[in-house]
């Protein structure tokens, strides 16, 4: 590829508006310009793409694994990236891989190395910890044996990973930690997500006020919103700073209870956002993986396929980006550009991406080429097409 390259014959969408009869002009690993095609100099190579949209790449803030890997099972820099490529076809080109709640030696192996950083531009934004900070009355499938407080050596441990890793993303529940803790970490640099949690309204609003950013799957997993007891769902919708993110895979979260959330949300800084909360199965063919020594089931059926164990217990999800883009403007009744906004610019924004997640000069060339059906044709990760890669 040469310094420069145009990228012809697909609709740009830039985050914000759809553009007609564009350019999208990379240099290198960057964005230089998005410019009507008539204004595209003879000199730059012209990359020639057929028809479809060609958008900000996905960003997904919870991904647990994916093409066959599970970060649980491999907690390194190699199976991150192996998580992203297993996800890349999909349109993700930045995850956050996600431990759930293990052993502290597993968790301390994803913290304890400096190469994490390093991945950025190849597409890894951090780590995210899902546990052991979270509360056995909302565990799902979390091992409530590794459930815990956090510590003061734990505060010590986040405050140093989130300058290794890059970015901490930190899920717990408001029963283990205390507002002054959710302080002293988010002062640090650590985005702290309540989650797992049958936190009241109170405590939960009292940890956003101490600093945290939002709640992990909104819905799932903690207390739900009953109209004398809004609990942890009632506390994020009525804080307009808190984020969330979502599962859209029409099994964690009925598609009312979605859309009037979204609503809820539309104004303030505070977003909804799209997470897959995928396992290792999404871009595979088997049916089952194992888990902290349990058997989780993939059932083929309804808009994407379900993961349970055995008895029944929702197991993080079968879900993609690209799927949860199409369900956002088949069942939520989104708008193509809010539901993109919901897996690039949200999410971004969410994270502290600031070069990402929308189409402008100087952002990185993160990029999702969709079809008029909005499948997956193509991705440009730091401006490199996967195609190339292969």
């Amino acid at each position: 590829m040469m310094a420069k390259t145009a990228l012809v014959g697909a609709r740009l969408f830039d985050g914000s508006n759809f553009l007609e009869d564009h350019a999208l002009v990379l240099d290198k690993d960057r964005i230089a310009a998005l410019i009507p095609i008539a204004d595209c100099p003879e000199a730059i190579e012209t990359f020639h793409l057929d028809g479809g949209l060609l958008a900000p790449g996905f960003i997904d803030a919870q991904v647990n694994g994916g093409g066959g890997q599970m970060l649980n099972d491999d907690p390194s820099p190699e199976a991150m990236y192996r998580i992203l490529e297993g996800h890349r076809k999909f349109g993700t080109t930045t995850v956050m891989p996600t431990l759930i709640t293990d052993e502290d030696a597993i968790r301390d192996k994803a913290i304890a190395s400096k190469e994490v950083a390093t991945l950025a531009g190849r597409g890894i934004g951090g780590l995210h910890l899902e546990g052991p900070h979270l509360a056995p009355a909302r565990k799902g499938t979390h091992l409530a044996k590794f459930m815990r407080p956090v510590t003061t050596a734990d505060i010590a441990l986040y405050i140093e990973a989130a300058k290794t890793a890059g970015r901490l993303l930190l899920t717990v529940a408001a029963e283990q930690v205390t507002p002054d803790q959710v302080t002293e970490l988010t002062e640090a640099g650590v985005i702290v997500s309540i989650g797992h949690s049958d936190t009241n309204v109170e405590s939960a609003k009292r940890l956003f006020r101490a600093g945290a950013r939002s709640v992990t799957h909104l819905f799932n997993a903690m207390s739900g919103l009953g109209h004398r007891a809004p609990g942890l769902v009632g506390a994020a919708l009525d804080t307009p700073g808190a984020w969330g993110g979502i599962i859209a895979d029409g099994h964690h979260v009925d598609p009312t209870a979605l859309r009037i959330a979204i609503r809820s949300k539309a104004h303030g800084e505070g977003r909804l956002f799209f997470v897959t909360d995928s396992m290792s199965l999404v871009g595979e063919e088997a049916d089952e993986l194992t888990l902290n020594g349990r058997t989780i089931y993939r059932s083929r059926s309804g808009f994407c396929p379900r993961l349970t164990l055995e008895d029944g217990t929702l197991a993080g999800s079968d879900l993609d980006m690209a799927s949860a883009v199409r369900f956002g403007v088949t069942y939520l009744e989104l708008s193509l550009a809010e539901a993109l906004r919901m897996a690039t610019a949200y999410p971004a924004d969410y994270l502290r991406l600031a070069d990402r997640g929308r189409l402008r000069a100087g952002l990185r060339a993160d990029l999702v080429h969709l079809d008029n059906n909005l499948f997956v044709k193509d991705t440009w990760l730091g401006g490199q097409r996967a195609s190339e890669d292969a």
